[in-house]
């Protein structure tokens, strides 16, 4: 019988988290991880192709063996570039500024 390891799959949409703790056999992937999780079935199947993956903020490869207490983190894609995002806040900001 294989060792369990425990993890945690986290994916978070504009509105909500969802946060999943899961018990598995050492030397499960990243990728076998994530489908044997009720988020999988939360993604849509552009999403399950398109997915960027990190373990605590590092991007990893979906062929990653996980270890225990790993937290597996989906990432959604970008829509809007940062840089653009931090101008509009900040054009917004001067123009609401009462003098």
């Amino acid at each position: 019988m294989s060792e369990l390891i425990e993890i945690e799959v986290v994916y978070a949409l504009p509105e909500d988290q969802v946060l999943e703790y899961l018990k598995i056999p050492n030397g499960t992937t990243v990728a076998q991880a994530i489908q044997s999780s009720n988020i999988y079935n939360k993604l849509s199947e552009t999403q399950r192709h398109n997915m960027s993956l990190g373990i605590f903020g590092k991007l990893v490869k979906s062929e990653t063996i996980l270890h225990n207490h790993d937290r597996i983190e989906i990432y959604r894609p970008i829509t809007i570039d940062p840089k653009e995002k931090r101008r509009k806040r900040i054009r917004k900001s001067i123009l609401n500024k009462k003098y």
